[in-house]
């Protein structure tokens, strides 16, 4: 599938996307539903197109339906990292904001952004703060969705995403290359399960041993 396939979908912000062919990850999100509303787990390895699944859902969220997408991921720098990096690539098409910092505020400022970068501690804040453009949310992104597991801010995160289906009739758009329970995380999520192999470089199994590497066939 061409990028020009999908054109129509992604509006003004066709052109700032720098790819000619979709990935396998990314051509299955979209026959899959992702320009449906429908809610997704994408299960690929690394560097394999995942986050552009991501900007697809926010495009056509933001642009297209007029409403919010929250992009949760699990730490400040990377929060930083991709605040820069959307907000440098969809300039003056929608507002990207960064919210990782006091929990103990509603932050009203964000009701002017279109794109919110935020921690999943910070939006559990936001939410028990009655803050009041949530309404307005039509996209939830979870980056790295398989700390769900982890036991520190697993609980956290469940209890989010839980919150989130109770109270908005929002999109849910999962993404990790690491889960073991794909199909059973995809059931609690209501969503189309996306997996694939592909990886932009082969991955090689070999074993180390006295300075040699020998690789399995």
């Amino acid at each position: 599938m061409k990028l020009s396939d999908i054109k129509d979908k992604l509006g003004k912000a066709y052109e700032r996307i720098d790819v000619d062919k979709l990935r396998p990850a990314q051509e299955k999100s979209v026959k899959a539903g992702l320009f449906e509303g429908n809610n997704l787990l994408v299960c690929t390895p690394t560097a394999s197109g995942k986050t552009l699944v991501a900007e697809f859902a926010f495009i056509d969220v933001i642009l297209k339906k007029r409403k919010k997408c929250v992009y949760i991921v699990p730490l400040k720098a990377l929060a930083s990292e991709k605040h820069k990096e959307f907000s440098k690539r969809y300039k003056n098409l929608f507002k990207v904001a960064l919210s990782i910092g006091d929990l103990d505020s509603n932050d009203s400022y964000l009701a002017a952004y279109d794109l919110i970068i935020c921690t999943s501690e910070k939006l559990d804040s936001l939410i028990r703060h009655h803050t009041p453009w949530l309404n307005e949310i039509g996209c939830v992104i979870v980056d790295e969705i398989h700390l769900l597991n982890d036991p520190g801010r697993g609980p956290t995160l469940e209890v989010l995403i839980t919150l989130l289906r109770e109270i908005l009739d929002v999109q849910i758009i999962g993404l990790s290359a690491t889960i073991g329970n794909a199909k059973q995380l995809a059931k609690w999520l209501d969503a189309k399960l996306v997996l694939d192999n592909w990886r932009p470089v082969k991955l090689k199994q070999g074993i180390c041993f006295d300075n040699k590497v020998t690789f399995k066939k």
